[in-house]
């Protein structure tokens, strides 16, 4: 059986340790500081104590490292980096970076790899990948509001469900980069009027051509719609195969992948709902 610890001397084990981390802190948050004068403040004569021991330097000449700063003295904790070391370039704190260093990414890209960029076949690689993702993600050049801005007003009193279906769309998984697309089917009952049909297409092109997930983008077509026209019901629908899924990981291809949004009357109303699916699936 072990013996039972003295609490006593527990007590005084706790005590000595504390006081001998108080003077370890203490010691540390003292240094010697620079004069005007000399590079170094003189060192205290060492006195000789009765057991022989030296007495320790003077505070006067020495900094606590919890005190304020003085003006003008940085601290070396709190200097600035070198450019050389900031974690992001110059150009791209201030803004997109160049076509060059688009192109310089592509080379790095390729050779990362396993390839030649320099090769017949890849010298003008960069250069077109970075005309390409010009046009694949011009949706962040576009404005989705301003595309449902012109109303006509002069529907002769229409007010009933107004549905364009299968619009296609190319877009890219945000995670991979790797492209996902399929149909969009939206509907809407109008209030104040309607907008061209064609711009409904337009805003599924304009959220589509941006790194995206699924799901973000149908809310992004409904919230779009609904701030604008403020219709009495929105309904969104988007069916995608997605590439990342097909040709990486798991690798299923041809899995199809559904999302919906539901706003006003269709919300509310699970009829409304049966009718916008009816029409989008009875197809001629």
């Amino acid at each position: 059986m072990y013996a039972k610890p003295d609490s006593n001397t527990m007590t005084t084990r706790i005590a000595r340790a504390e006081d001998a981390m108080d003077a370890a802190l203490k010691s540390l948050s003292y240094r010697l500081t620079e004069t005007e004068d000399s590079r170094m403040t003189p060192k205290t004569p060492d006195v000789a104590r009765p057991n022989g021991a030296a007495t320790p330097p003077s505070l006067n000449g020495m900094r606590n490292d919890n005190a304020p700063v003085p003006a003008g003295e940085i601290a070396p904790e709190i200097a600035p980096l070198p450019s050389s070391a900031k974690r992001t370039p110059e150009a791209i704190a201030a803004g997109r970076p160049s076509r060059e260093e688009a192109e310089a990414a592509v080379r790095t890209l390729l050779r990362w790899a396993g390839d030649d960029p320099n090769r017949e076949g890849l010298r003008d690689t960069p250069a077109r990948v970075a005309k390409a993702y010009g046009q694949l993600f011009g949706g962040y050049e576009q404005d989705a509001d301003k595309l449902l801005e012109r109303v006509f007003e002069e529907v002769e009193g229409y007010s009933d469900i107004v549905l364009v279906r299968d619009i296609p769309f190319y877009s890219h998984c945000e995670h991979h980069m790797v492209p996902f697309m399929g149909l969009a089917h939206i509907a809407y009952y109008p209030t104040k009027g309607v907008v061209g049909l064609s711009k409904l297409a337009r805003v599924v092109d304009t959220f589509a051509r941006r790194l995206q997930t699924q799901e973000t983008m149908t809310a992004q077509i409904a919230d779009v719609i609904e701030s604008i026209l403020k219709p009495r019901g929105i309904a969104v629908m988007v069916e995608a195969e997605h590439l990342c899924m097909a040709m990486r990981g798991v690798q299923k291809a041809g899995v199809s992948t559904i999302t919906t949004q539901f706003r006003g009357a269709f919300r509310n109303d699970p009829n409304e709902q049966v009718r916008f699916l009816t029409l989008v699936r009875n197809k001629p």
